[in-house]
């Protein structure tokens, strides 16, 4: 379940005017979402990583690939977190914040480089491309449910 934000109005007496508080109310993650986004990420790297193991390539193109899921992966869950840090009110450095979408891009364009001069069937390609993208979005609904359920036990 995602944060709800809630309007509040305040009276402000000296200019006859009302403000809007917004007020972000912490909700629990639920065990299917949670349970949902741990599979996901498993299945993402669990099959990218059989893929890899057997491809018919050569030990450094395999690490080559193994590598940029593993930056991929520290990427997005580096926007998610200076994305969520900002919501909150956290400073986070513009430096950081642009190298962490630097980062998330260039990954992708590196497998995306990758993919297109390797000597695969375009299923193969597709295979990698799509177990990544899944892999992906997968560890940024973790790291989400983790930050969300850290707010809702501090908020207990």
């Amino acid at each position: 379940m995602y944060n709800q934000i809630l309007p509040q109005k305040e009276n402000s007496r000296s200019s006859g005017t009302q403000k809007e508080n917004k007020e972000v109310i912490p909700c629990k993650p639920t065990a299917a979402f949670i349970g949902a986004s741990w599979t996901a990420v498993l299945i993402g790297m669990t099959s990218y990583c059989i893929g890899l193991w057997n491809a018919d390539m050569l030990l450094n193109e395999k690490g080559y690939y193994f590598t940029i899921l593993l930056f991929g992966l520290f990427s997005v869950i580096s926007v998610q977190k200076s994305v969520r840090d900002r919501q909150e009110g956290l400073e986070v450095t513009d430096m950081y914040y642009g190298i962490s979408w630097f980062t998330t891009i260039t990954s992708i364009v590196l497998l995306v480089i990758g993919l297109w001069n390797v000597d695969l069937a375009l299923s193969e390609k597709g295979f990698y491309a799509m177990s990544f993208t899944l892999s992906l979005f997968a560890s940024i609904a973790v790291q989400k449910n983790t930050r969300d359920m850290q707010l809702f036990e501090k908020e207990e």
